[in-house]
């Protein structure tokens, strides 16, 4: 029972992810004017399929990505004129789009920019909503003014006091518990605050911050004292989902930027089977964790899409860039050569970490 429900909830999880991915370019192609061919979902042979606006829909059996097949010029005899384009038509609702016929490769370079972009930016938006669900079900959203200390508090002896509104840590910002916790890192390090108390603005110089502990040793938390709750309004809510994505951002980008400079080795990569596992773990633990993995996967997929990586969005982006800058497109045949050698390094990456996953299980 429990194999079929995390394979019930992965394919939700991936599909999803994929899903709002490929919206995006769909979206902005047909918000463009640009004819799409097929969106599909997953790869492989066809489970089900259907056309609609000019467009066929399909569902594959490999739920591991997704595209959309856009139109280009039709090859055509010298001296044959060019079919003509039918005239934009505006059809409006919640996503309004322009209902055209016209080929990618005949798009400007800044609508071909924009295509390409919103692929990313529709996973970040799928992130978002899901952290803004996880906090608004939060029962208590934590603020940073000291509600109580705990025995011994190493930060009541070094000048902290119940009811101080901790607004900075060593120059950093702070606005929700979470981002208070960020600041200590589980040492007794001396650290430099500026708190509200009583209503007067005071800097607080040496203050020790302690981690608690259990009975063992084992770090509970971050900091020696416990913060009183803010009110759940939607300041409060989009503050806190604003960070939790920021912290997830930094730590994506944090994972990628050791692995590009060695500081990690892609020993330390996970592929879908790592995944997987990921999802049954949280699975056992309930939804809300299933939904903080949900949102970690979307906006890996849109930070890693942007990384400019031969064949992933990232590259192409910079391509369309200089075309835009320049109004000179970069050769076709030099963008085939770095795609096809993209395509070959990712494709043996996968293939590595899947490896390694099955390994890791076996």
């Amino acid at each position: 029972m429990t194999g079929l429900l995390t394979g019930l909830v992965s394919l939700v999880v991936f599909g999803l992810v994929i899903l709002v991915h490929e919206l995006g370019h769909f979206w902005a192609a047909r918000h463009c004017g640009i004819r799409v061919e097929e969106f599909s979902i997953g790869f492989g042979p066809t489970i089900a399929s259907w056309q609609r606006g000019g467009t066929r829909y399909t569902l594959r059996l490999l739920p591991l990505g997704g595209y959309n097949l856009f139109s280009n010029p039709p090859e055509m005899e010298e001296g044959e004129a060019p079919p003509p384009v039918q005239p934009p038509v505006k059809r409006r609702g919640l996503f309004p789009v322009t209902v055209s016929n016209l080929p990618y490769e005949e798009a400007g370079p800044w609508q071909r920019f924009f295509v390409t972009l919103w692929g990313a930016v529709m996973n970040f938006l799928l992130g978002f909503v899901v952290l803004l669900v996880l906090v608004f079900s939060m029962a208590n959203l934590g603020g940073t003014t000291v509600a109580q200390f705990i025995d011994g508090a190493a930060s009541a002896a070094t000048g902290l006091q119940v009811g101080d509104t901790i607004l900075e840590v060593d120059g950093g910002r702070c606005r929700t518990a979470n981002s208070l916790a960020a600041y200590f890192d589980g040492t007794e390090q001396e650290h430099t605050l500026t708190v509200l108390r009583g209503g007067e603005l005071l800097t607080l110089t040496g203050v020790t911050v302690a981690p608690t502990t259990d009975e063992e040793g084992n770090i509970l938390s971050g900091v020696d004292f416990r913060v009183a709750a803010v009110p759940k309004n939607l300041r409060n809510v989009l503050a806190q989902t604003r960070e939790f994505f920021g912290y997830y951002s930094t730590a994506i980008l944090g994972g990628f930027w050791q692995l590009a400079t060695g500081q990690v080795g892609v020993e330390q990569l996970s592929g879908p089977i790592g995944t997987v596992s990921a999802v049954s773990q949280a699975v056992q633990y309930g939804w809300r964790d299933v939904l903080s993995l949900m949102a970690l996967l979307t906006i890996n997929v849109g930070i890693f899409n942007l990384l400019p990586i031969p064949a992933l969005d990232g590259c192409k982006l910079i391509f369309l860039l200089f075309e835009g800058v320049t109004g000179k497109a970069v050769p076709q045949k030099f963008q085939i050569i770095i795609n096809t050698a993209g395509v070959v390094a990712l494709l043996w990456l996968m293939l590595l970490v899947t490896m390694q996953d099955i390994t890791r299980f076996l």
